[in-house]
């Protein structure tokens, strides 16, 4: 764990459920999630950062992927009361510092941006590839 300028000190885990369903709720993402399977996503993440105000969750976010080349930025959310703290970007930081230290060559780090986030993301190295295009199909029933 560690502090920040704001108070809050950022955890290195992945969220609970209760944690993850407070702020989808709070952001108005509660219908981006499967809350009964949930729970076996979070356990399976790579790395994740929670962070904490009075030991209630102000945001979180994730590292899901193979841990070995191929690293995807997941379920960023920052209580809409903090958004102007860069919890963001410190918790994106500190997921990019864990895939430095951890992968064995060098990494592909993917993520998915709302139009409002882009520019977090573009301020930290995201662009969009020239040779390549991001796709994405949904399987099964909603």
């Amino acid at each position: 764990m560690s502090g920040g300028p704001s108070g809050v000190i950022l955890d290195e885990r992945a969220p609970t459920v209760a944690e993850l369903h407070d702020l989808a709720e709070a952001v108005g993402w509660l219908d981006h999630y499967d809350w009964q399977s949930i729970g076996a996503g979070l356990e399976r993440s790579l790395a994740g950062v929670v962070a904490l105000d009075d030991g209630k969750a102000a945001g979180c976010a994730r590292v899901v992927g193979d841990g070995v080349r191929y690293f995807y930025i997941q379920d960023v959310l920052v209580h809409p009361g903090r958004t102007d703290d860069g919890l963001a970007t410190r918790m994106v930081e500190r997921l990019l510092g864990w895939i430095e230290r951890t992968a064995p060559a060098e990494a592909f780090v993917g993520l998915f941006s709302s139009p409002d986030a882009r520019g977090v993301y573009e301020g930290l190295g995201f662009g969009e590839p020239d040779d390549m295009t991001g796709m994405v199909r949904f399987l099964g029933s909603p």
